[in-house]
């Protein structure tokens, strides 16, 4: 008797990772330290650079190298595959900002994003990737940024002035106005 075995269960497709979370400056010359924010789900750089680099290659051309400073990335890979190349990763410990990533493209060009830790709740994320995006700045490097956002909205300290507008004005300023620049799309969301 010969007996033939067959697959009983389906083949299953890879589960996709899901799309980065990513806000980007609109093209145009832009002001401030930051091209935009991004806001990883997890600490782990081998899961989560192809689903970042798998948006901005269409967009900045074909990211070859990327750069961070190791406080918050428990393991730093030399080398991560991506969708039809590899990345190679550095470090870089006094030289880059402990919540900024700097990508650079082969003859294109660099880009310096914000990194928002995985643990920020959607409302203190959603302004972090506000300011990193915005057309006009903000002048702040990362980590000045992060805790700007901290100082102002954290409900621990007390006696707190909550928002910028509000110690302004309770400072005897004006409201702001803008003119030098006309107000345009300033920004493109990813994965929200």
């Amino acid at each position: 008797m010969t007996a033939t075995f067959e697959a009983t269960l389906p083949r299953l497709a890879p589960v996709a990772a899901p799309p980065a979370r990513l806000a980007l400056k609109a093209d145009a010359p832009s002001h401030g330290l930051l091209d935009g924010a991004w806001w990883p789900r997890s600490r782990d750089l081998l899961r989560e650079l192809p689903a970042l680099t798998d948006v901005l290659d269409p967009l900045w051309g074909r990211i070859t190298h990327i750069a961070v400073n190791p406080e918050h990335w428990p393991v730093i890979p030399r080398k991560v595959p991506v969708n039809g190349h590899v990345v190679t990763v550095g470090w870089f410990t006094p030289e880059i900002d402990p919540h900024k990533l700097l990508l650079l493209s082969y003859g294109t060009g660099r880009w310096d994003l914000l990194v928002i830790p995985p643990e920020t709740g959607p409302e203190a994320a959603g302004r972090l990737i506000a300011a990193a995006s915005e057309y006009g700045g903000p002048p702040l490097t990362a980590s000045a940024l992060i805790t700007a956002d901290r100082a102002l909205y954290d409900v621990s300290v007390p006696n707190q002035v909550r928002n910028a507008e509000t110690a302004w004005e309770s400072e005897g300023g004006a409201s702001q106005i803008t003119t030098a620049v006309p107000r345009q799309a300033s920004r493109l969301i990813i994965g929200m």
